[in-house]
């Protein structure tokens, strides 16, 4: 009997078959066009190439848990309800990570779920890293800094012991480097700040979404442009960032091959938010021993870590630099295991 585990992304369908023991199996990545619909049906062909009598547990990736959820949890109708009504907060993956379970629901009947979340790593930041600086209703009604991607930083933090020895528990910055990026502060491997905060727009320029804004850039949006919400979403998540900086792509491969001034000034501008933003994280922190990148970007663009680097001589020379490969879907299996024995 196998384990399987879904990762489900703005455009894409990641998946991992664990076999007895978790020994890691067959894996892959399916494109999908966006839509709850077209997600829906690359997961019914893949569950259907599969085999569903094979699944004894699934285990997804599901980006927001909100103020409540701090652990994996084994999925049922309350759970499902909960996690759907916290779709306005990351309206970008939600509906596809829901979906994932809806999917499984129908496909799959009586073989358990687990939901494992990407703000779970954050929900024991120090109380002041998760103050958005609104009003304490607001506040309280859950309006807060949530931080995201913190499956890959915890499944990293799990890995530090054996890469840096010592200086695993100490001052630590991960740099999750994609298409969604973010920076934590990890210290004795647990997170302290990130950059990412109520939503996945907050923190790094990224791919096409547009990271730290000024939030009276949205009013005057609003006010002297016309924009509804719908298009400012619009902008904000799929035409910003290095899309929207080098109006070429928002693939860093591409624009690294690129000779064109609007790619070398997308690539400059994400280099340099994620220099300021590690000097913001050193500050938490109190001083840096370790960066440690990671991520498609952050494991496999060797002259965005090189022009990084070229950076932070402030840091001192003792500062330990290395590239650790994620596993997002092997952390989701042992913690579905663990709920699923």
């Amino acid at each position: 009997m196998t384990l399987l585990v879904l990762n489900g992304g703005s455009s894409t369908l990641k998946y991992a078959l664990y076999e007895e023991g978790l020994q890691a199996g067959r894996r892959g990545k399916l494109e999908h066009d966006g839509t709850a619909a077209d997600f829906r049906r690359c997961l019914s062909g893949l569950l259907a190439e599969l085999g569903s009598p094979r699944i004894r547990a699934v285990g997804h990736r599901v980006v927001h848990g909100g103020a409540d959820y701090s652990a994996p949890i084994l999925l049922d109708a309350n759970h499902i309800e909960a996690l759907r009504r916290l779709t306005p907060l990351a309206p970008l993956h939600q509906p596809h990570n829901l979906a994932g379970i809806d999917a499984v629901t129908q496909l799959l009947p009586g073989v358990p779920q687990v939901a494992c979340f990407d703000t779970a790593f954050h929900h024991d930041q120090p109380a002041l890293a998760q103050w958005l600086g609104l009003t304490r209703e607001l506040h309280e009604s859950g309006m807060r800094r949530y931080g995201f991607h913190g499956i890959s930083f915890e499944y990293i933090a799990a890995q530090l012991p054996a890469h840096l020895g010592a200086k695993a528990d100490g001052r630590v910055i991960v740099a999750h480097l994609g298409s969604g990026a973010s920076l934590c502060a990890l210290h004795r491997r647990r997170s302290i700040a990130t950059t990412m905060g109520f939503s996945t727009l907050d923190g790094l320029l990224m791919a096409t979404r547009c990271g730290n804004l000024d939030p009276g850039a949205v009013l005057h949006l609003m006010q002297e442009r016309g924009m509804d919400a719908a298009t400012i979403a619009d902008l904000l998540y799929q035409r910003s960032g290095l899309l929207g900086v080098s109006g070429i792509s928002g693939d860093m491969r591409t624009l690294l091959a690129s000779e064109t001034p609007e790619a070398r000034e997308a690539v400059d501008l994400f280099c340099y938010r994620v220099l300021r933003e590690i000097g913001s994280l050193a500050a938490a922190l109190g001083g840096v021993d370790a960066l440690v990148f990671t991520g498609g970007i952050g494991e496999h663009a060797q002259p965005i870590r090189e022009r990084i680097g070229a950076g932070l001589g402030w840091l001192g020379p003792d500062l330990t630099v290395l590239a650790l490969a994620t596993d997002e879907e092997s952390l989701i299996a042992q913690q579905t295991a663990r709920l699923c024995p």
